[in-house]
């Protein structure tokens, strides 16, 4: 569903029933919600006709019955009337929500589960294979969202507090449909997107609604500091007392623009890392609480327990330092599994380094230990606030005619933070014209718009090991432009199409 009332409704009705709910975001693809629909055998899907996003008609119905045609346990849809948008209905399966509503009682008394029993999956990118459904459940998750809410926002009674992010996504999950209101607090829910239909959207809201709270990503900082800067100047603001900021690390330009513009220097930000897997806020500033450092998620929340080590798992003692960010004890909002397989939930994230939880992260250390994320150690790109596995978008890639094989890696960017590129083999003898674009469409078929790719370089091979793995490491560097910190490329398998790549990135 797009951001309406009757999802969030729907996550709680579900919750209250005792089953177990799993929110895809709109943007996906058939393909990619059918993929999702028969990991974790879901029975309901609840949709609207139509979604209105900026200029935008998503047809979510229409994608929704395209997934059903892969997805035969479903046994039925409930569908939302949004744009009044024709859609086709299929009799015994489809469902008009708003017709059953008309006889629904209002009475439901909430089932008793136990504090371990799922309350609901989610789906994330890995940096191998499909992607993960991580399990959390009731109890932990629900007091680590409650908790960590309430810690790091500080948010009194007669707060507005307001979280753009999409439900589809852990942050909706945990500050829009959980941790608020666990807490009593009263919140704006905001359906479409930053920029429309002017850039001044989510200031007019802030002082239309008087929000105090507002949780936001660097892409959207990012997109509005690019826009004319009296979208900003002419809004009033002045009910603000908190900035958030989630989902990737905020660079320093876009903080201090953040803090001046919107924050008026007043409001503290609290920078939060934290992950799908971790439920809620790991590490982050306790707004009004502890000092601000721009750009840094500074110390740890209560009896959370960071680690750096390094590549060969040796803990990093003393300060400052820097290495890859570990977890040393469990909390109580960890996810307890991926659905279905928890052999590859102790292969990815408790294996490279045993006896720890390993975040994927690296990460600094300053001389007071507070905490500053430097981003992705492994293959998964954070393009505007979305982890995106290079193994799926190259799964995509290779499914087209005019290519043999590919290798994604990602690259600074200035509204996104990172874009994707794809290094292509293509195949000997076949012309692609628009190779961009027709890459792009079978992404966007696979996964959805989100993981489409900026650029597409053809080489004629990949960097690779002798045991036959791409180095996509090599590929970021060169992408990078940092050429003097390859290593040693002798040893790999064909090391004279590194300087090929280098080459071609140069022209």
């Amino acid at each position: 569903m797009s951001m309406v009332p009757e999802l969030l409704i729907g996550v709680l009705a579900t919750a209250r029933l005792g089953a177990v709910h799993s929110v895809i975001f709109g943007g996906f693809s058939a393909k990619a919600l059918s993929e999702r629909i028969n990991d974790c055998d879901a029975k309901i899907v609840i949709t609207n006709d139509e979604a209105y996003r900026g200029n935008k008609i998503i047809p979510l119905k229409e994608i929704t019955d395209e997934a059903l045609e892969n997805s035969p346990n479903v046994e039925a849809v409930l569908c939302l009337e949004r744009t009044k948008g024709k859609v086709s209905m299929k009799n015994g399966r489809d469902f008009w929500l708003h017709e059953l509503l008309e006889k629904a009682s209002p009475q439901c008394e909430p089932e008793q589960v136990n504090s371990e029993d799922p309350l609901f999956i989610l789906y994330t990118s890995g940096s191998t294979g499909k992607p993960k459904g991580l399990q959390h459940t009731t109890a932990g998750y629900m007091l680590w969202a409650s908790e960590t809410y309430k810690n790091v926002f500080q948010a009194q009674e007669d707060d507005i507090f307001w979280c753009s992010a999409d439900i589809g996504w852990i942050t909706g999950h945990s500050y829009i449909a959980y941790g608020p209101l666990l807490n009593g607090s009263t919140q704006v829910m905001f359906e479409g997107v930053p920029t429309w239909p002017t850039p001044a959207r989510f200031w007019e809201i802030i002082d239309k609604y008087k929000v105090t709270h507002f949780y936001t990503a660097p892409t959207a900082i990012r997109a509005l500091e690019a826009c004319e800067p009296e979208f900003v100047e002419n809004a009033d603001l002045s009910s603000l007392k908190v900035l958030g900021s989630v989902g990737e690390p905020i660079n320093e330009e876009a903080w201090e623009w953040y803090n001046e513009k919107v924050g008026k220097k007043k409001c503290p930000i609290v920078d939060t890392w934290w992950q799908t897997e971790t439920g809620g806020i790991m590490i982050s500033t306790l707004a009004g609480k502890t000092p601000v450092i721009p750009c840094h998620a500074t110390l740890p929340l209560p009896g959370v327990a960071p680690i750096l080590v390094d590549n060969d798992g040796n803990e990093i003692k003393g300060n400052p330092a820097e290495g890859n960010l570990c977890i040393q004890r469990p909390w109580p909002g960890m996810a307890r599994t991926i659905y279905g397989d928890h052999d590859r939930y102790k292969q990815t994230y408790f294996s490279t380094y045993p006896g720890k939880y390993f975040t994927g992260d690296g990460a600094k250390r300053d001389n007071k230990g507070n905490y500053r994320i430097t981003g992705r150690v492994d293959d998964v790109i954070n393009v505007s606030g979305h982890r995106i596995g290079t193994a799926e978008v190259e799964d995509a890639i290779n499914e087209h005619e005019a290519i043999v094989e590919s290798a994604v890696v990602g690259v600074p960017h200035d509204i996104k933070g990172e874009s994707l590129i794809a290094f292509i083999i293509p195949m000997p003898h076949k012309k692609s014209e628009h190779l961009l674009e027709s890459v792009n469409t079978i992404i966007t078929e696979h996964i959805g718009a989100i993981a489409k790719v900026e650029k597409v370089i053809t080489v004629s091979g990949l960097p690779k090991t002798r045991s036959g793995k791409i180095m996509r490491r090599v590929l970021r560097k060169i992408s990078h432009n940092e050429i003097d910190s390859l290593g040693d490329t002798s040893t790999l398998l064909n090391p004279e199409v590194v300087d090929e790549i280098i080459k071609i990135m140069k022209e």
